[in-house]
């Protein structure tokens, strides 16, 4: 089932953040007009146009509802499954579960290189992955609960430390 997004609507991107939809426009490739969502996304200032029938494919979803994004901050200070201490085994699963998109997987990314962080420094790539999930899953939360990023992330560090 295809979803349409409408014009203003703000959407995620997984692994690049959330967006907004700045126009439905029409494109010629290979001599058909192809229609495209523009989406703005301001975490990087960029600008990419996705095309409609490929936009579910690429995971582009709208941002969920406040009761789900309460959700999220509940599970990241829920106890966890011991991860492996593969750190290459450990980023795969982490990276596949970053491209999936849900906010749940990305809290869940965030919960266990977190703990895992207080254990052993994570190695440059699984911190770089820690780091976007983080800004991810701050983004995602403060467009559903309208609130600052800087509370937001407060919040987040708060249900993590909860043990």
């Amino acid at each position: 089932m295809a979803k349409n997004f409408q014009v203003d609507q703000k959407v995620v991107y997984p692994s690049q953040g959330v967006g907004i939809i700045k126009a439905l426009e029409k494109k010629l490739f290979k001599n058909e007009k192809i229609p495209y969502y523009r989406i703005y996304l301001e975490v990087s200032d960029m600008t990419i146009l996705v095309p409609v029938d490929k936009a579910e494919g690429l995971g582009i979803r709208p941002i969920v509802p406040r009761d789900e994004a309460l959700r999220a901050l509940e599970l990241i200070g829920e106890e966890y499954e011991p991860i492996p201490s593969d750190w290459k085994l450990r980023y795969q699963m982490n990276l596949d579960l970053l491209k999936k998109g849900s906010i749940s997987d990305i809290a869940s990314i965030v919960r266990s290189l977190y703990h895992r962080s207080k254990v052993k420094e994570l190695p440059i790539l699984e911190r770089k992955l820690y780091d976007s999930a983080l800004k991810l899953l701050e983004d995602e939360i403060s467009y559903s609960l309208k609130k600052p990023r800087e509370e937001v992330e407060s919040l987040i560090f708060n249900h993590l430390e909860a043990e």
